[in-house]
């Protein structure tokens, strides 16, 4: 072989080599976002509307396509993401620390973020029930998904404490799988099966300006004080493969959280122009101004959730540490 050829063969496999790294290091071209419904994802919904995910993976050099989706309940985003359908998941503590749990040595699913603090509400219609000792089977309580939700399980954190050890199952029978708009729906009504609806905001808050109704069960009571409802989360593989991607990401979410602190009209604004909810800006304001009602990264008593599923054994492993359920960008914040 001629030394022109062998340059020309060696300059060519040198090129193929470079071009497979290159393509071994590119990161995706497009990723899909869950969300829920209510004001707890309003910082997912100001992320879509302004493209922030977009705008921060630009600055770092990538074009990507960004497309979201909106679910019900956590248990199918979980199902979603596993199967590559989605890139982020987001939902409430139960769906995450249950996914944690199961893909631990594998996908290794940890969160990169809180989302908010809120507190969850169980309201009812049925005026014999003034506490949930006074459920009966004619009852049914609506909830985003039986026995993972982060409802469903303040639901068992809340009948151990009423019935004694060994009895957080027992109002299971009586849930019932619903997104939160339909729920509402079967609730207000009075014609559905539904007399009680285990929701968030804004939901828990316009049914109780609906004659009859009332607040049976309040989660920060449960839990002894603030606490997450919301997170994100996603799988290391993800992370691995696409750093630049995953910073993205938590780069809009900071972006959003601190222009939601900064100016809660223009984001109650906002979340009427995008839900296309019929309140009004006062009645979104007002539940954004609650001081109960927070919009953070920091995590908070997701510890409190984690024990008691590791008790009752709705996980097999428990972390040592909140820390063992985050990646490291939110390690240096004060959570809990």
């Amino acid at each position: 072989m001629s030394r022109t050829i062998l340059r020309t063969t060696l300059l060519a496999a040198a090129a193929a080599a470079l071009l497979g790294a290159t393509a071994a290091r590119a990161e995706m071209s497009e990723i899909k976002i869950a969300q829920q419904y209510g004001i707890s994802y309003l910082p997912l919904m100001l992320m879509e509307e302004q493209k922030l995910v977009e705008k921060h993976a630009k600055a770092a050099g990538l074009d990507v396509k960004v497309s979201w989706a909106k679910f019900a309940g956590g248990n199918v985003m979980n199902d979603a993401l596993l199967s590559g359908g989605l890139q982020f998941a987001s939902g409430g503590v139960g769906p995450f620390v249950t996914l944690w749990s199961r893909t631990r040595g594998n996908l290794d699913v940890k969160a990169v973020a809180a989302i908010n603090s809120m507190p969850l509400y169980l309201n009812t219609r049925n005026p014999n029930v003034k506490t949930i000792r006074d459920f009966t089977d004619k009852d049914r309580i609506a909830l985003p998904a039986v026995k993972v939700s982060i409802q469903a399980v303040t639901l068992q954190m809340a009948a151990e404490k009423a019935f004694g050890d060994g009895q957080q199952n027992r109002l299971d029978a009586l849930t019932v799988t619903m997104a939160h708009p339909d729920a509402q729906i079967a609730l207000l009504s009075g014609a559905s099966e539904v007399t009680a609806h285990f929701s968030s905001p804004p939901f828990q808050y316009q049914q109780l300006e609906k004659p009859g109704i009332r607040t049976v069960l309040n989660s920060y009571d449960v839990l002894g004080g603030p606490a997450t409802f919301n997170l994100v989360w996603t799988t290391s593989k993800f992370r691995a493969e696409n750093p630049k991607l995953y910073d993205a990401f938590a780069r809009a979410l900071d972006e959003v959280t601190a222009q939601i602190n900064g100016d809660r009209k223009a984001a109650a604004e906002a979340y009427l122009r995008i839900s296309k909810d019929k309140d009004t800006v006062a009645d979104i304001l007002a539940m954004l101004n609650d001081p109960k009602i927070v919009y953070t990264t920091t995590p908070q008593n997701v510890m409190k959730y984690v024990d008691f599923m590791a008790k009752v054994g709705s996980i097999k492993v428990r972390p040592e540490s909140w820390k063992d359920l985050f990646f490291p960008n939110v390690h240096g914040l004060a959570g809990g």
